[in-house]
Order: C-alpha cells, then sequence, then structure tokens
C-alpha cells in the first residue's frame, strides 16, 4: 500500500513515508498475533 502509492519513496529513508511504514509494521509485531490480541479483549468483555 504504502509502496504502491509512493514508489521508490517508500524505501528511502530520508522521507518521512519510510519511516512511518517501518513504524507500523512494527507496531503491528508489537501488539502480538491475532490470537493474543482476541484472548486479551475477550479477557475485558
Amino acid at each position: 500500500a504504502c509502496l504502491q502509492l509512493h514508489g521508490g519513496y517508500g524505501y528511502m529513508w530520508e522521507y518521512p513515508i519510510a519511516r512511518a511504514y517501518a513504524d507500523a509494521r512494527v507496531q503491528r509485531i508489537y501488539g502480538g498475533t491475532n490470537e493474543i490480541m482476541k484472548e486479551i479483549i475477550s479477557r475485558t468483555l
């Protein structure tokens, strides 16, 4: 998505979009797997 929209700029660290893309990917990993997130949500219900 990010790379499709921004082309090569999505790979170049000089541009904020590349950093935002990397941060978004890390947040998904940091948050946990889908199964763990479902377990956390089910505990709070």
